[in-house]
């Protein structure tokens, strides 16, 4: 099974999650400014909440991404206030055809002083479990 890794943040936590992520994966996490130009089965996707919604930057990924390319995506992130951003990337993912994996990995993160340290060690150590659990 062949996996890409992409990611958006703004304070740094999804981009811990993505390297946790990744690296179990035996991949690169990169932002989403890189595309995906090989064809993968699961494009593990990281993001989170802005304003009550994914961020412009994240739908705009979603919506260049070349479904020949991508089987599946499967979301992961974190939130201090919200829970899973799901239900949003998977409005998105299905007006280009992409399918989304039902699993995610989801944890709280820090902002503004809520939820101080987090994701933490242990948030990262389950990421990765999330992850190889993907290759069995």
């Amino acid at each position: 099974m062949k996996f890409a890794v992409r990611y958006y943040t703004k304070t740094g936590n999804t981009k811990r999650l993505a390297e946790a992520v990744a690296g179990a994966l035996g991949v690169e996490a990169l932002p989403i400014s890189e595309p995906v130009s090989e064809a993968v089965d699961l494009l593990l996707l990281g993001n989170s909440y802005y304003a009550f919604n994914i961020d412009p930057e994240v739908r705009s990924f979603i919506h260049s991404l070349d479904k020949s390319k991508v089987g599946k995506i499967v979301n992961f992130g974190s939130a201090a206030m919200l829970n899973s951003t799901w239900k949003k990337v998977k409005a998105e993912a299905d007006k280009v055809g992409i399918p989304m994996l039902e699993r995610e990995f989801h944890c709280r993160g820090e902002f503004k002083g809520i939820h101080k340290g987090r994701p933490n060690e242990e948030d990262l150590a389950a990421a990765a479990e999330f992850a190889r659990s993907l290759l069995r």
